[in-house]
């Protein structure tokens, strides 16, 4: 019986199942979940006390706050502003929003925040350190909030034929790679266009709004990536991107890929923009299995009458057997699918809006 980690505005909940074994931090948004060899980490906002990390040694049973990034101080001539509205960055801890492991150390872990810093710890969370290579890159200085006041680091992917190579993502501010653990950085979004831009910066790689990146795990030259105007797709581990077809719609959020065939992803398409509902009301979830050349639009158990569910970036998740996802969603349902996404279960309608799935 699988586990599943679902963070929501007002709680972790924790699946046995379809069942609800365990609820932690009610009352609190859960941000980002971690599971990793037996420790569970959980980013919680606590309102006036800001957001805060924690780690579980024990499944959830009892929780130990530990260690929040935390930048240096400010230096007093940073000119650093929202592109957008003028407003200065500000240089501290907002959400996080990202955890991803680091396999070069067995509790090394990356971290994903807004504003748009990326984060390093090599002990668990006990301690962290800025990755001032990409903080201090020109190109920060042009990131702009997406959907948020300042952009975040919501993709942390790390390429497991060498943990030196990490792919980040940024709203808005492209993707990023480095090959050298962090030593240094690559735009790696070109090919992405960005139809919210005027014509001549369309193509221009720091300004994309990749909503979400994940990479095929058994072939890992390629990702998936759910762009704010389109659905992309790399096969030479980010170097290029290429646009995928979708129907009823190349918005969205959420894309989830197949561990081991490359062919295989999963996306919730929406209406854009301030709008931001399912087509026609009807929600779906499509899938390709044939790299983007054709979609299958899935229905089956999902609501198709008057359905306003939007799905977060992290609210999509495939397990590791490649059958079972799970799905959740801002009006606080959760589906869960055992064939690949062919049929889906509601598991609940009644939760708080769901923020991020993860699989124990």
């Amino acid at each position: 019986m699988e586990t599943l980690h679902v963070g929501t505005r007002k709680g972790l909940f924790t699946l046995r199942g379809a069942d609800i074994a365990r609820i932690s931090f009610l009352g609190a948004p859960v941000t980002a979940i971690l599971p990793r060899d037996g420790m569970l980490y959980a980013a919680v906002g606590h309102g006036h006390f800001g957001a805060k990390l924690h780690r579980s040694r024990d499944g959830g049973e009892t929780w130990e706050e530990i260690a929040a990034p935390r930048w240096p101080e400010k230096p007093a001539d940073a000119d650093d502003r929202n592109p957008m509205s003028g407003a200065a960055w500000p240089w501290s801890l907002d959400q996080i929003w990202i955890l991803e492991p680091d396999p070069r150390g067995p509790e090394a872990l990356w971290c994903g925040t807004i504003p748009g810093g990326l984060f390093h710890s090599p002990d668990g969370g006990a301690s962290w350190r800025l990755v001032r290579s990409l903080w201090d890159r020109p190109e920060r200085k042009q990131w702009m909030g997406g959907g948020y006041d300042f952009p975040g680091i919501h993709s942390i992917s790390v390429d497991p034929r060498d943990p030196r190579r990490v792919l980040a993502g940024v709203s808005t501010g492209g993707a990023w790679l480095t090959e050298d653990g962090g030593e240094s950085w690559s735009v790696a979004s070109r090919g992405m266009f960005a139809a919210y831009m005027p014509p001549e910066r369309a193509e221009d790689p720091v300004v994309q709004d990749p909503h979400r990146i994940v990479r095929c795990a058994g072939s890992p030259d390629v990702l998936w990536a759910q762009h704010h105007n389109g659905v992309f797709r790399s096969t030479d581990g980010a170097k290029s991107w290429k646009e995928i077809k979708i129907s009823p719609s190349s918005f969205g959020f959420a894309v989830a890929v197949h561990p081991r065939d490359p062919d295989t992803a999963w996306f919730v398409p929406a209406i854009k923009d301030e709008v931001r509902v399912p087509v026609e009301g009807a929600l779906v979830v499509t899938r390709t299995r044939d790299g983007g050349r054709s979609f299958e639009t899935l229905r089956s158990g999902l609501p198709q009458r008057h359905a306003y569910h939007l799905i977060y970036r992290h609210g999509l998740e495939v397990a590791p057997d490649s059958r079972t996802l799970a799905m959740g969603s801002t009006t606080g349902a959760l589906w869960l699918s055992r064939d690949a996404g062919d049929s889906w279960t509601a598991v609940s309608r009644d939760l708080p809006p769901v923020y991020c799935v993860r699989f124990g």
